[in-house]
């Protein structure tokens, strides 16, 4: 069965459920693709999530979450010194805002041990990871991670890599670019969203955006702009689409995950690269319009007409 990894941190989500309310769950930007494209892959497709959580209750509830939602758990480590982390959504206008608790995360040290990270690479056929996966590592964890992935790389698998930024959680603006451009150097497929690009490298276009990934060896490049086109360049062959009207977004969390999701759900089952940009950018307006990072696809979803 084919096996696609999703690397990175988990956390405890707060989202608003009403005034001054909010709901517990699960969620981070590399497991919410993991948990969309379990739900749209055909059940011949194994979906696996690696991260490192702690050993108390909330890391178990956070664990048997990941197996409810028929995301394999064995790549998994555990670490008793740690515990997992949490984040706040406050939305205005649609827009999200977050404050995070992260400082004893267990998923900081998920690339402590090159032997334990190799052996999970090591099983999986399509691997994805973030540039937020990196932000949270140490330098020196960035780098073996990355050396991991290109090992993996070598050997036949399929590097995914969202760059999804937050200039927060990196040392300065020159780590930034330097953790995501090393990120991308290990990817065959890069997933950028453009004004993150325009605001870290001063890119003019997505066109630039896809091109400086190229150069440095990502086969295909799609480059997301919001409620704007989509460019997806695939060695430099463009294709555009343009995503759904949505009237008034709800919450905009997971908008970039759940596009991810729905794209390599349908890239990697053989459909026409137009067809999985347009099925992932329909997925993407359903889910801003909801609250909260999980949103149920719905049972029609995988099978709605894909029309460029």
């Amino acid at each position: 069965m084919p096996h696609l990894l999703s690397i990175g941190e988990c956390m405890v989500e707060l989202a608003p459920a009403g005034a001054d309310t909010f709901r517990m769950g699960f969620a981070g930007d590399t497991f919410n693709t993991a948990w969309y494209a379990r739900r749209l892959l055909p059940p011949d497709w194994r979906v696996g999530y690696c991260t490192r959580v702690g050993t108390d209750a909330i890391s178990d509830r956070m664990v048997q979450f990941i197996d409810d939602a028929g995301i394999e758990n064995a790549d998994i480590a555990r670490d008793p010194d740690r515990t997992v982390g949490l984040y706040m959504i406050q939305t205005e206008d649609g827009e999200r805002h977050f404050s995070y608790w992260r400082g004893e995360s267990a998923a900081r040290r998920l690339a402590e041990d090159p032997g334990w990270l190799a052996g999970r690479l090591g099983r999986a056929d399509v691997l994805f990871f973030s540039g937020i996966t990196l932000a949270i590592l140490p330098p020196e964890g960035r780098a073996r991670l990355c050396a991991a992935l290109a090992e993996a790389r070598a050997t036949g698998k399929r590097v995914v890599f969202d760059t999804n930024m937050r200039p927060r959680l990196w040392e300065d603006a020159d780590a930034l670019c330097q953790g995501i451009m090393a990120g991308a150097g290990v990817a065959d497929i890069v997933l950028p969203s453009l004004d993150e690009e325009v605001a870290a490298f001063g890119d003019t276009d997505a066109r630039a955006v896809a091109d400086r990934y190229h150069r440095v060896g990502a086969g295909l490049v799609v480059v997301k702009n919001g409620g704007g086109e989509i460019l997806a360049s695939d060695n430099g062959a463009r294709t555009r689409v343009r995503p759904p009207d949505v009237a008034r977004p709800v919450d905009t969390t997971a908008a970039g995950d759940s596009f991810d999701g729905g794209f390599l759900a349908a890239h990697l089952t053989g459909a026409p690269l137009a067809a999985a940009l347009t099925r992932a950018a329909a997925l993407a307006a359903r889910v801003v319009q909801a609250p909260g990072a999980l949103v149920d696809p719905g049972s029609d979803f995988a099978t709605e007409e894909d029309t460029p």
